[in-house]
């Protein structure tokens, strides 16, 4: 045998061990989560296309469409399956790539509103959000021109107050980092900063990291059913899965990014003791008797927050893993039922609510995002 032959059998050897090693690796992570990438990926499609199927038309850019949208763009990112592109696509050119449509800048109105003058109201800029990931694929200026003017102008304001409620904190932080990336520009992540700020003095309970709704639900003036701090879940689920967004588009130079990371990570530690044991989250996170059962919405987010930080080394895998596993556990075996709808989501509304009932046919546009933003993430610890 010569010394080619022997460098041949080594080289061989040596991708047959590198393949090995990669295929044990997975079958480690499909294990621990007893689950593996196909069949989460077909769950993806089953959920996607239950939902674009039965709801074919485009509709307004309000903030439940538009949440639905950012995990479509997360389908659309794994599977690269056009039809979930073209469906954000038609829905961001039936909405003229805007929000609420007012172009009066006297009159445009932030506290809470669906008419046209709310332009710089959370709930209707979220849909930004998808507007620039569809940009990021194709660039072009008519797509993120409304949502530039918009959000420009909102920061030459001397107001702070924008975020004062904590479903906002996803609505919008993305939308200033994401817009940072496009245009370089370093007051994007400075406002989002000064506002976090204020909806952090505002709602935060430090000693535990969560976030109470909005100013009328801060203990102890308000209280769960059984006296405790009424935490509800899909408000944290809001900013548990808002945090991971815009760590992934925040400079890891920026001056503040270790405040985000900190809460980031206290949430975590939080949110893992409040799980069931069932694998979901209860509407109120630390009274489960206040409104018991299950719920989707909210673990999603969870589910999604937990494995984009694993999958981005920000939380311990054997730590937080098993999180993960009961989660989705959860969200595969109970919330989806055979036909591909996502059950068990709690309908629209601000608050857990004691005797409402959210059963396996509840189901809204809001938690189908959701549960597809939470799936992606597994499937890319699978697939990595």
């Amino acid at each position: 045998m010569n010394r080619k032959d022997i460098l041949y059998i080594v080289v061989l050897f040596l991708c047959f061990g590198l393949c090995s090693c990669s295929t044990q690796k997975k079958s480690l992570a499909a294990s621990k989560l007893n689950t593996s990438s196909l069949e989460v990926l077909n769950t993806i499609y089953k959920v996607n296309t239950y939902w674009q199927t039965n709801n074919p038309k485009p509709g307004s850019a309000f903030w439940d469409n538009a949440a639905y949208h950012t995990g479509n763009m997360e389908a659309y990112f794994v599977t690269k399956n056009e039809t979930y592109r073209r469906y954000s696509e038609a829905w961001a050119e039936h909405n003229q790539w805007m929000g609420a449509k007012s172009t009066d800048k006297s009159k445009w109105k932030y506290s809470y509103g669906e008419t046209d003058d709310f332009v710089l109201f959370g709930d209707q800029q979220i849909c930004f959000q998808t507007y620039v990931d569809l940009y990021n694929l194709a660039p072009d200026p008519k797509k993120i021109a409304r949502a530039i003017e918009v959000m420009e102008y909102q920061l030459s304001t001397a107001k702070n107050d924008y975020w004062w409620w904590v479903d906002g904190l996803y609505m919008v932080m993305p939308v200033m980092t994401k817009l940072y990336k496009v245009t370089g520009n370093q007051l994007y992540l400075d406002k989002l900063y000064e506002y976090f700020s204020y909806s952090r003095k505002l709602m935060c309970d430090e000693e535990t990291g969560l976030f109470f709704r909005d100013a009328k639900y801060i203990y102890p003036a308000h209280k769960s059913a059984n006296g405790m701090k009424d935490f509800w879940a899909r408000g944290d689920g809001w900013l548990f899965a808002g945090l991971a967004k815009i760590l992934q588009d925040m400079p890891d130079n920026y001056v503040h990014r270790a405040e985000f990371v900190a809460l980031y990570q206290k949430m975590a530690a939080t949110l893992a003791d409040c799980q069931q044991k069932e694998g979901y989250w209860t509407r109120s996170l630390m009274d489960p008797a206040h409104a018991p059962g299950p719920e989707t919405s909210g673990t999603a987010f969870f589910i999604y927050g937990y494995m984009w930080g694993i999958n981005h080394g920000f939380f311990e895998e054997d730590l937080y893993l098993p999180v993960v596993k009961k989660g989705w556990d959860y969200l595969s075996k109970t919330a989806l039922q055979p036909d591909g709808r996502v059950g068990y989501v709690q309908p629209i509304g601000e608050k857990a609510i004691p005797g409402q009932v959210v059963n396996a046919s509840s189901t809204s546009n809001f938690g189908v995002g959701a549960y597809l933003l939470a799936a992606c993430e597994i499937y890319r610890h699978l697939n990595k």
